[in-house]
């Protein structure tokens, strides 16, 4: 089943967990550190929660499509191609504390999307060879071009 993904920063992740959960009726299906990810059935949805700066109001932080497999997130970035996008492709890595492969493209106002397959869980929040701290799923070291380096903070998708 695939569904559309909404990652949002949020600056309060506990009232933001306790708000979500009960506006979907569900809770959490991963928490972390600075992290809370809900998988919503009815309307099909992941939902992301990425902590944020304290007192900063809610926003978008990126979008996604969630997919079964890598051979669809192969096809997507294929089909993406022919359309004239630039893509961005990520194999077997470290993001939001799952094990991914994907496709990132940029939308005209350069909102990042990105088509991925959660492949296993991970231990971390991600890794970045341009980060010390390898919380960044990713970073303007591997931001596709002509993309900001603000949209290239921390996108990442489970």
């Amino acid at each position: 089943m695939s569904r559309v993904q909404l990652a949002l920063n949020v600056a309060d992740l506990e009232a933001s967990v306790t708000f979500y959960s009960r506006l979907f009726g569900v809770e959490p299906a991963k928490r972390r550190p600075g992290y809370a990810n809900f998988a919503i059935t009815e309307p099909p949805l992941k939902l992301v929660l990425i902590e944020g700066e304290p007192g900063q109001d809610t926003r978008l932080d990126h979008l996604g499509v969630e997919v079964d497999s890598t051979e669809t997130v192969t096809a997507a970035a294929d089909r993406l191609k022919d359309a004239g996008l630039a893509t961005f492709e990520e194999n077997d890595t470290s993001c939001c504390y799952a094990l991914q492969d994907k496709v990132w493209v940029h939308g005209p106002g350069k909102e990042p999307w990105e088509v991925y397959v959660v492949k296993a869980d991970a231990d971390r929040m991600g890794e970045s060879s341009a980060r010390e701290d390898g919380d960044a799923c990713r970073t303007t070291e591997n931001t596709p071009e002509g993309a900001e380096p603000a949209a290239a903070r921390r996108v990442c998708g489970s």
